[in-house]
This record gives C-alpha cells, structure tokens and sequence, in this order.
C-alpha cells in the first residue's frame, strides 16, 4: 500500500525561482469518482501515468497514493475522452529542502494561472524540515488547493471572496 504523507503551503514570492533544478510540463485530468478518491491521468514530458489517491482515515497529512506507468498515446486518450475539462496545466519546479528533501513548486497555467503552491513529500508526518522565507500559508488539508478540485473548480472563479487571492 503507499502512503503520500504531503505538506502543502502557498508561496509568498519569486525568490524560489533561482533555487529551482528543473522545470516540467504536466497536463492532466480527473475521472469521475466518488467520496473523496480520485483517479488521475497526468501526461509530463517524462512519461505518463495513472494514479489513484484517497485520503487516510484521520490525517489531513497522509493519503493513500498509487501510481502506474502508462504509455503515453493511452494517457492523450483517457485526457482526450475520458477527463472533464478543464484541465489541470501546469509547470513544476523542483528545488532543493536540505535533508534529502525536494520542494515541488507548481505554477498553474490556464484557468488557474496566478496560482503557485509548493509541496513537499515526507518520509513521516512528524519528520522535521526548514522552511523557507518564501513560503506562505500552509494549505495542507484546504481541498479547495488539490489538484482534482482545482480542475472542478478553477482558482479564476474562486473570486475576491473567498479572501485567498
């Protein structure tokens, strides 16, 4: 069984950007599903795959996570025929946390431009980590900033209300 234990958190400014080692292109999308697990496909320029995520039983940190390598003429078509639209767009970033640890910076194209959140994977919920200057608020937890619910409800229609913009 795997276990995604994830820390999320909005990002404050640009100064990530000179720290950043890489830079890829993802485009994906959600299948329907129901109570809270989502099947994804997602198409990166390094390959593609299926993954399928549920939340853990008590944890806003950890999340059940599984991953399959497709081929990626099969990911076109589930994105093409099988996902809602719109789509998830996006460029992540790697930078380096220190102890062996990467953050993972994503900047959101399309309907959710403006948006950039930075996660970072941990080996254990209670595993200690530096925090830089340029993160912001956490958001771990907030549903409103996963990826599934970002594509069923863009942060461009999120509005002046929701008081996060």
């Amino acid at each position: 069984m795997g276990v995604e234990i994830e820390r999320k958190f909005l990002v404050r400014d640009d100064s990530w950007r000179a720290l950043a080692v890489s830079r890829t292109f993802f485009r994906q999308g959600y299948m329907r599903n129901e109570e809270h697990a989502t099947v994804r496909v997602r198409l990166a320029e390094g390959g593609a795959y299926l993954t399928l995520k549920a939340p853990r039983s008590g944890s806003d940190v950890e999340r059940l996570e599984f991953n399959y390598d497709i081929p990626a003429e099969d990911a076109r078509i589930l994105l093409d025929r099988f996902c809602g639209k719109p789509q998830i767009e996006k460029y992540r970033y790697l930078v380096p946390a220190g102890n062996g640890l990467t953050w993972e910076v994503d900047e959101f194209l399309g309907e959710n431009a403006g948006l950039i959140v930075a996660e970072l994977e941990l080996p254990a919920a209670d595993c200690p980590y530096e925090r830089p200057e340029w993160l912001g608020d956490e958001v771990t937890g907030d549903a409103r900033y996963y990826n599934a619910m970002l594509a069923a409800c863009p942060y461009s229609h999120w509005g002046n209300a929701v008081g996060t913009r």
